[in-house]
């Protein structure tokens, strides 16, 4: 599909899924939950020696560790991500998902913060468990995968927005 069909393509989706009252959209409880890889950095190719490759290496998971991130969901991102979570469920077809997600792209994420990307249209069974009815609904969790705090961003969706309802 050419660029131009694609863009006039989401274009429609979006003026459509306004028009359904915001950003709520399909709520298929028949389907089954599943669950999106999580995106994996990419290799580095470097001319340095493996002594400078290993100090770089550690540099750059303390640096990893520090930063936030945004990443997608899958069955063990929450018991092994040290610090702050929250479960972003996401829908590819809101606006107002895409809206924040763009400004979390942008960043900056604060340190210790990881967004954690859930599909809202194939995670059924984590919607149900959060309670999640309305997608670019935000839950914050502890380690153990409890809910802390939740809340909908549709009048809000922005990085700030999502910092602030930190419990």
């Amino acid at each position: 599909m050419n660029a131009n069909r694609l863009a006039v393509t989401f274009s429609l989706m979006a003026a459509l899924a306004i028009g359904v009252s915001g950003c709520a959209g399909p709520s298929d409880q028949s389907s089954t939950s599943s669950t999106d890889g999580a995106t994996a950095p990419a290799e580095s190719t470097s001319s340095a020696s493996p002594t400078d490759e290993a100090a770089a290496a550690g540099d750059d998971a303390a640096e990893a560790a520090a930063a936030g991130s945004y990443v997608d969901f899958n069955d063990d991102i929450v018991a092994s991500t040290a610090g702050t979570k929250v479960l972003f469920f996401h829908a590819s077809w809101c606006p107002k998902c895409r809206a924040l997600e763009k400004e979390i792209n942008a960043g900056p994420i604060p340190a210790g913060l990881t967004i954690i990307k859930v599909d809202y249209d194939k995670s059924t069974a984590l919607r149900q468990r959060y309670g999640v009815t309305l997608q670019t609904t935000i839950v914050y969790v502890d380690d153990d995968g409890s809910e802390l705090s939740k809340k909908v961003l549709t009048d809000d969706p922005s990085l700030d927005a999502l910092v602030n309802a930190a419990p």
